[in-house]
Formats: C-alpha cells, structure tokens, sequence
C-alpha cells in the first residue's frame, strides 16, 4: 500500500515537472512568433515574402494586438511634439483671444509650468521636461530658484487683474512667481502649493509663513516637516506642497473655496503653459454641471496636444510670453516691468527667529543693492529676456534639486536602489557562509 502511494505521488511530481516544461516551450514558441511578426512588420507589405505573410495569416489575433499596440505608440509620440503657429496664425489667434477677453463677463485663468520656463525652471511634460528626463533616466538639474523672476506671462495676468479682465488665476505651480508678480493672494489659487509659503496646520485658522528662501528643502513624498516650528503654538510646520499622489488639504495657498467658486461664474476659462493631464481631473474647473451651452469657452494655450483640445474654442500654439505681448498690444496695455525692490513677498514675509536662522542652507532672496542693474522695459518684453539666457554666465550653475521638484521620485528610486544592493550582499553573504 506505502509502495503504491510512493509510486503515485512520484507520478504525480513527474507530471507537474513535464506540464511546467511544456508551459516553458510554449512561452518560448509563442515569445519567438511575436518576436518574429514584429520584425515581418516592419518592412514594408511589398517587400514581404509569402512564407511571411502566410505566418501573418497564421496569427491574426497576434497581428492585430500589435498593431493596435504599433498605433498607440504612434499617437503618443505625435502627442508629444511641440508644435507652433506660424507669425501670422499666431497673430490672428490673439486677435480672437483679446475680443474673447473683451466680451468675457468672468474671466478664469489656469496656469500650468509652461509660463514658467521663460524663468529657466523646466516643466514636466515637454521635449526636457521633468517627467519625460525622469523616464529616460536622465538627470535633473535646475538652477537656484532664487534666480527666477516673474516672466512676461506672470507681469501680464497682474496687470489684467488689475484692469478687471481676470478675475481669478488658478495655478499648477509651486515657484511662486504668481505671488511675486503682483497678483492679489484673494485672485490666487495656488492647488499644489508654493515653495515660499510653510504653515502651522495644529493653530485654528491655519497660520501661514512666508519665507524668502525654498522651504521645501527637506521635504518629500509624504514628508511635509520642514524643521521650523510655530510662532504661536510651537508645534511643526509644514511646507504646503502637493506631490504626485497626494491630496490638497491646506486652506492657503491653495484657496480651492475661491478656484471652485470663481469656476461656477466663469463664462471663460483660459489655459496657459498646462498640459491639463491633472487639471483636467478636477471636474469642478470646468462647469460640467452646466447644460452644454452654458459651459465656459475654452481658449487654450500650449504648445503640444492636450486633452481638452476637442472641447477648446480655441487652440494656440504658441509659447505664453509671445502671445501675451501679442494679447497686451491688441487690448492697448502694458506690461509692467518686475522690480525686485517692489516685489510684495519682502512686504510679507515672516521674519526667522533668532534660533532660526541656521534652519536652511538654499539661497534665500535679496532685495538688489544697485537698482541701476535692473533690466530695462524693452528687456523685459522680450520673450527670451525673463529667461535669463542673456546673463548666464553671471549666474549660479550649480546643481539644485528642492523637494517638490522631481526629487520624491528620485528619492524612491535610490531607496529601491538600496534595498536591491543589500538583498544582492545578503544572498552573496549567504553563498560565502554555504
């Protein structure tokens, strides 16, 4: 009886090893087929042979897969380019841009990195943005923040608030140059946070600290902390970034009350510099609750496809500092020129206390100490002036890398590096010690 058990259970380990071999084959065979299509697909149908095409014939259900696979890629990829109006395209989209302006009864601007990178900060999505050099494993590196300054885009959305044609700007970025432009903090929703701005979440309302210097230093994916503590009740502050994953949950300077509230009147909604990819997200931005023909017109500014592009009114390509200046001479305003001595974050900052003052080690902003040096109003028009290509060489190139920028990724990325070197050393310890 033992013997025969024995034996059944011996033919039974027999038959898992050879179904677990044919398994292998067959994976092989099925690896080699595609392998094969893959490359009969590639070459051109005149050039096929008709042993290739019989194979194709063969696998019907294969060839089409990759071929919806071949497709997706293919449009991912037309996605991705960048791609601009002509001069007199881009002139006579701004020309319907400014009577849109005119006309609008409520004015809503949604602004994403692309006005930013006149400032020499990177964004995400673009040909060097963030993401995409992350993805090809490349490194990122920026300059000092501390040496951007607002952008033509930035000074223009001031002064058309100012002049009542925008009534409120919901914003992507965390650079804080809205804030330094000029624009009033209530017109201001900042949804992922400024670098500037710490705060106290223990104190009813939440107290907010303006800094002059990146807050986010120590800061991370889930981990907010940034070394500081309350003036008024002690406990930690936080910096007020959202990263990639994470939630809003801080009344400034994110001011969602004030974005969802301006977005329910809005009868027009611009989009500078955003790829909407994450915006696009937050259906209470876009009236969706409204019958169709009471939803906002759409005008959309960006130079690589987006997913509202269907719903747009209008779609410019175009870079943002070029289209303003074309927006602002077509609306007869100027564009006021950035000052550092006038920008408002040396009027609202919270000074350090004196214990304080060794809690940061990124460079903190100055006011100027010879206004002679400042650029001049023609400069400052220009579209490549606000992107400090003309002084590089008298600027600070060092590698820098804030918390909010790229480096909660590369944070995960080195911590699974890590763990794969130990688990690699502890197997090798572990053959040693056999």
């Amino acid at each position: 009886m033992a013997e025969r058990q024995g034996l059944e259970e011996t033919s039974s380990r027999e038959a898992r090893k050879i179904a677990q071999k044919c398994q292998l084959l067959v994976k092989a065979e099925t690896r080699a087929r595609v392998k094969k299509i893959s490359e009969i697909l590639k070459k051109p149908e005149d050039t096929r042979t008709k042993e290739e095409v019989q194979i194709l014939q063969q696998s019907p259900d294969v060839v089409a897969d990759m071929q919806k696979r071949a497709r997706r890629r293919d449009k991912l990829k037309e996605q991705l380019k960048e791609v601009e109006d002509p001069p007199e395209v881009l002139c006579r989209k701004a020309s319907e841009l400014a009577t849109a302006v005119q006309q609008a009864r409520h004015l809503v601007v949604y602004t994403g990195a692309g006005i930013s990178t006149a400032a020499s900060i990177p964004d995400y999505r673009g040909p060097n943005g963030v993401w995409t050099l992350l993805q090809q494993g490349r490194p990122v590196e920026t300059r000092s923040l501390t040496d951007a300054q607002p952008t033509v885009t930035h000074m223009a959305l001031a002064r058309l608030h100012q002049e009542g044609y925008v009534k409120h700007v919901v914003s992507q970025n965390c650079d804080g140059l809205h804030l330094r432009s000029g624009l009033p903090r209530q017109a201001l929703s900042e949804v992922h946070g400024n670098m500037y701005i710490e705060v106290c979440t223990e104190c009813d309302p939440e107290l907010e600290y303006i800094r002059l210097f990146d807050v986010t230093e120590r800061t991370s994916l889930h981990r907010h902390m940034t070394d500081r503590s309350c003036h008024a009740c002690g406990e930690p502050l936080r910096d007020s970034i959202v990263h990639f994953g994470e939630r809003s949950c801080l009344e400034q300077p994110h001011n969602w009350e004030d974005a969802m509230d301006n977005a329910k009147k809005a009868d027009t909604i611009l989009c500078l510099g955003s790829s909407l990819k994450v915006l696009k997200r937050y259906s209470c931005l876009w009236g969706k609750t409204r019958v169709l023909h009471k939803r906002p017109k759409l005008f959309i500014v960006n130079l690589q496809w987006t997913p509202k592009d269907d719903n747009a009114t209008l779609k410019i390509h175009g870079k943002c500092d070029e289209l303003m200046v074309l927006l602002m001479k077509k609306l007869r305003l100027d564009i006021p020129l950035y000052r550092r001595e006038n920008d408002p974050i040396f009027k609202l900052v919270t000074p350090l206390l004196s214990d304080e003052h060794d809690s940061f080690s990124t460079r903190q902003l100055t006011l100027p100490t010879d206004t002679t040096s400042l650029r001049t109003q023609q400069e400052s028009l220009s579209p490549t002036c606000n992107g400090n290509e003309k002084d590089t060489d008298q600027k600070d190139h060092s590698s820098y890398k804030p918390g909010w920028f790229g480096k909660g990724c590369a944070k995960r990325r080195s911590s699974t590096a890590k763990r794969r070197k130990s688990n690699t050393t502890t197997s090798t310890s572990v053959k040693l010690s056999e």
